[in-house]
């Protein structure tokens, strides 16, 4: 008997024999791995080794909602993609919003895996009939929001898309999954619409209805009564401002990429494209993400200049940071523009925005020429050429097609001293929040299981505002430069966050139930019957955590990869922090807390701890 919460089948399809089966999902595996990235580091673990190619036909692409997805829990409304990444040949996972998740359960599957490599373009459509594999010569080459359009003019306005664009086709490294055309959201980091591109899959197209099962009715409505007013209350900011109201307040503290991480200050600059600039100016409406009530999404119209009129979905706090401040770009139409066209293309903008500033700065200093750039002037602040080299990526054109490998590679491309501002963690470029601003980021961004990730901590917005998770375990963060909790307090948060990515929650619930996990947990034993108190909650995200540490382990990863860019641990920001991370410090007394050796690997007596010893044989090869 499955578990309530849960469809209780894993949906499997390979693209070259164009097979399809379903497999059960026992409710074992779940309560061990929940589902969302948590299954899907499981599914990959065992499906994959050190020599699989990212880009291989063997490669799985790997769909999984959790328990909470289909319900009427707020926030639910989100799947997770996990694959080996093509960028940084380690463990991707990306977490997205809209509608799709829900659809996809309400088909009646938790985890949907993708392998092999069609022969000629598809899409596969799932509903409640059933699943198939279709043409999609006709889909193929258009952009994200023409080909959700077209999905939706042949098969129905009530169908939701996961669609690559041409950069994903393309395979540009970095390229990502969107979902529900341009107000829609983003598998966005680690490459997986080159994943997808290189199956010749160009999109997965979801409409079920079935009905997810819930254990106690009673106990999931007292829930939504006791968290309405909380939900619609607490996160009035972000309601307003959207994810950028924030982004001149950062700037203020040092959290803020400027001049390709290079440079303090930036106050006039960071004015005219923060959040209340674009809601005063731009802003034409608000929308949200299945089952939220935030509405962090905004639609806005571009003004003046040859973007007058347009209405397109506004940038994101990354977006508006990564492709405006970090390329000294102020002029918020353009920003505007350059991210719907990173959308269109399929383009994770805060790759893109990291590799032009990468190649401003290679500009700057003589690597990259205006010949290697079609012409194109490449000087900090140029909007248009922002614009350009987005169109160059997307379509791998002149310098964009080493820009499309990420800085990783296109820094030992260009050689020379041009590894030194080549911005990344194990591979993946860094989100838009400072290790020099907040000591607690940089413990995270260095441990986190897919490089450079400000979301498996998501410490950054507590420590900046003193606030803390009351019922986390761990001492709040009360001054930004201290070591004292860092450590402790980055371990429970990823725990946390793992559990939020399985469930899988958005992790903006956290600011709207009182922030607490309590509600979290009771969410899951009222959906699925279980019991899980905080000490089995935490204790599970801690299992997901090391099962993809320990992926990692077997690729060779290790302590030497826990580290950052040597422009965050060694250059201060005049002007704002004048801080630099005592990284190695923190590392210590992490490691310990994890009960991992000096070279960052899970000792086994951990692993039996968390009940993975059947992982303990391949954790070193």
């Amino acid at each position: 008997m499955k578990a309530k919460g849960y469809m209780g089948k894993i949906l499997r399809i390979d693209l070259s024999t164009r097979k399809i089966e379903t497999e059960q999902l026992s409710d074992e595996v779940a309560l061990k791995f929940i589902g969302g990235s948590g299954l899907g580091a499981k599914i990959l673990y065992e499906e994959t080794d050190k020599e699989t190619d990212p880009l291989g036909s063997e490669n799985p692409l790997i769909f999984a909602v959790g328990p909470v997805n289909g319900t009427k829990a707020f926030n639910s409304d989100r799947f997770d993609v996990v694959s080996k990444s093509p960028l940084t040949g380690v463990f991707a996972e990306s977490n997205c919003g809209g509608y799709w998740g829900g659809k996809f359960k309400r088909c009646g599957y938790d985890v949907m895996v993708v392998k092999g490599r069609a022969e000629s373009p598809v899409y596969i459509n799932i509903d409640d009939n059933g699943v198939e594999i279709r043409d999609a010569a006709c889909y193929w080459g258009r952009d994200t929001f023409e080909a959700t359009e077209a999905f939706k003019n042949d098969l129905g306005n009530n169908v939701r898309a996961a669609v690559i664009g041409q950069a994903g086709e393309s395979l540009v490294k970095y390229a990502n999954i969107i979902s529900d055309g341009k107000h829609g959201r983003a598998t966005g980091r680690c490459g997986l619409g080159a994943v997808m591109g290189s199956k010749k899959l160009k999109a997965i197209v979801v409409n079920g209805t079935k009905k997810v099962g819930i254990d106690n009715e009673d106990g999931m409505t007292a829930i939504m009564k006791r968290l309405g007013p909380l939900m619609k209350d607490d996160p009035e900011a972000l309601r307003i401002g959207g994810t950028t109201v924030g982004l001149d307040f950062n700037e203020s503290i040092g959290n803020h990429p400027v001049r390709n991480w290079y440079q303090g200050n930036w106050k006039e600059g960071a004015k005219k494209i923060t959040g209340m600039t674009m809601v005063e100016k731009r802003l034409v409406k608000r929308y949200h993400c299945g089952q939220c009530v935030i509405n962090c999404g905004r639609v806005v119209k571009a003004s003046g200049g040859p973007f007058d009129g347009q209405e397109i979905a506004g940038p994101e706090y990354e977006t508006m940071s990564l492709l405006g401040s970090n390329c000294l770009v102020d002029d918020l139409d353009a920003v505007i523009k350059t991210n719907e066209l990173c959308n269109r293309y399929g383009l994770d903008t805060i790759s893109t925005g990291n590799c032009i500033g990468f190649a401003m700065e290679a500009f700057e200093r003589g690597y990259i020429t205006k010949n290697d750039a079609d012409g194109l002037e490449l000087s900090w602040g140029n909007a248009q050429a922002v614009i350009e080299l987005v169109k160059m990526i997307g379509k791998r054109k002149a310098v964009g097609k080493l820009l499309g490998e990420g800085v990783r590679r296109a820094a030992n491309e260009l050689g020379g001293f041009a590894p030194e501002f080549a911005l990344e963690v194990k591979g993946l470029e860094p989100p838009a929040h400072d290790p020099r601003a907040h000591f607690s980021v940089g413990l995270g961004l260095a441990t986190s299981n897919r490089g450079a990730c400000h979301l498996a901590a998501f410490t950054h917005d507590f420590e900046a505002s003193g606030t803390s998770i009351g019922d986390l375990g761990s001492p709040p963060l009360t001054k930004r430069f201290i070591t004292d909790g860092r450590a402790e307090n980055v371990f429970r948060m990823q725990h946390l966050m793992s559990m939020l990515d399985s469930l899988t929650f958005c992790k903006f619930i956290l600011f709207g139930n009182g922030l607490a996990v309590q509600p979290c947990i009771d969410y899951l034993n009222c959906i699925t019957g279980w019991d899980f108190d905080p000490k089995e909650f935490f204790k599970t995200g801690e299992r997901l955590f090391n099962l993809k540490r320990l992926y990692n382990n077997r690729l060779g990863i290790s302590r030497k990869d826990d580290t950052l860019p040597q422009r965050m641990l060694y250059h201060k920001k005049e002007g704002t922090t004048n801080e630099l991370p005592p990284l190695n410090l923190m590392l210590n007394e992490y490691y310990k807390l994890r009960g991992w050796d000096e070279f960052g690997i899970p000792t086994e007596e951990k692993l039996k701890e968390l009940g993975l010893e059947e992982y303990i044989q391949g954790k070193r090869m």
